[in-house]
């Protein structure tokens, strides 16, 4: 038996001809006699967003169902902070590692480096990043880099946003979030990735 199905995925539709049996013609979870019937699937997709720094990495996962996002998770990666550089480095990518495992996201997306008036700061960030970068690459996950401008005016809607902002508004996209400073900008660059990526499915990327 041939229906048209249709499939919802971040706001774009395809429309395909299955063969699918009787008992899996449904709408809205309720079985209807008609096979013409339309059958509509959202497709959740996990995304783990990171925000790396040497002395505090940001980490944030959360879901994105059609164009519904929720929480799952978010927290902080402490290095000690007086232990040789190769060690703090390899603490940020087994931790990031562990939560690649655990959450099994679908995809990941990190803040991209912006210039800092130290040139050694700006090493050392760049060191943080690659380590929190290779986790989920070596797991064969799409990696997403967004400058910080770019999280900020996805999430608040200004590329100039205090970190405060973007916390404020971090809380109202994803109840029952208390994030703040790392964890929140994590989580603003999970969300801009989601953004980034429907919209790139709406045009055909």
């Amino acid at each position: 038996m041939l229906i048209d199905r249709h499939m919802i995925d971040c706001g774009e539709i395809w429309l395909r001809r299955l063969p699918l049996p009787r008992s899996w013609i449904h709408q809205r979870s309720r079985f209807v006699p008609n096979p013409l019937c339309m059958v509509v699937m959202d497709f959740t997709i996990r995304i783990l967003g990171i925000d790396p720094g040497l002395n505090a990495t940001g980490w944030g996962v959360i879901d994105q169902t059609g164009a519904r996002l929720s929480l799952v998770e978010y927290g902080v990666i402490r290095p000690p902070s007086r232990a040789p550089m190769s060690e703090r480095l390899t603490e940020i990518y087994n931790d990031v590692e562990t939560l690649v495992n655990r959450h099994r996201p679908h995809e990941a997306a990190v803040e991209d480096q912006f210039v800092h008036a130290s040139a050694v700061s700006a090493l050392k960030l760049g060191q943080a990043r690659a380590a929190a970068i290779l986790a989920p690459a070596r797991a064969g996950l799409p990696v997403g880099e967004y400058a910080p401008k770019q999280v900020k005016k996805a999430v608040v809607g200004a590329g100039s946003a205090e970190k405060t902002q973007v916390a404020a508004m971090i809380a109202m996209l994803l109840p029952g979030s208390k994030a703040d400073a790392d964890a929140a900008d994590a989580l603003a660059v999970a969300i801009c990735h989601a953004h980034h990526r429907t919209a790139s499915k709406r045009i055909g990327l």
